[in-house]
């Protein structure tokens, strides 16, 4: 009996570098997970106030200015901490990536941090993933990492070593 051909193939891109279209629907899902924590926390604190002194029921407005340093702080925290756990995220999960330091082994504290920073503030640094030859991001260019596909976690002789940028 064979596999399905969904199953076949996954374990022909497995350990190699993800591209464009699949890292930024990991991306986008992250996205999506943060605003929905965010929205969240926003309405539970509203819910607390609410029971504590009393109706109407109102949902604080901290302003655009707050609510985007909020949103860019909540989401660095989220991908340092997904890719210093596991070396995923939710979307990365969910999309079967991880991110690695090039040689196949999680993330550094600092490494993560500054590849969190800068994801976050420059997302279009996936555009770079065509022009590059490894497949990496302007973030992954700049800190030596690289994401690849692992559906199956660490996969024996697939260890997600890339070769140099273009």
């Amino acid at each position: 009996m064979t596999a399905p051909a969904r199953t076949r193939r996954r374990p022909e891109v497995q350990g190699h570098p993800a591209g464009l279209v699949s890292r930024t629907a990991a991306a986008a899902v992250d996205a999506l997970v943060v605003l929905g924590l965010l929205l969240a926390l926003q309405y539970g604190y509203a819910a607390v106030r609410c029971l504590l002194t009393g109706p109407p029921f109102t949902v604080p407005d901290p302003g655009p200015g707050l609510t985007a340093a909020l949103g860019y702080a909540s989401l660095v925290v989220y991908l340092t901490a997904g890719w210093l756990s596991s070396g995923r995220t939710v979307g990365d999960q969910l999309m079967g990536l991880r991110v690695t330091d090039g040689a196949g082994r999680r993330l550094t504290s600092g490494v993560a941090l500054l590849r969190a920073v800068l994801c976050v503030a420059l997302p279009w640094g996936l555009l770079w993933i065509p022009v590059s030859r490894r497949g990496a991001s302007l973030q992954d260019a700049v800190t030596g990492s690289a994401v690849v596909h692992d559906w199956y976690g660490r996969t024996p002789g697939r260890s997600g070593r890339v070769t140099s940028d273009g």
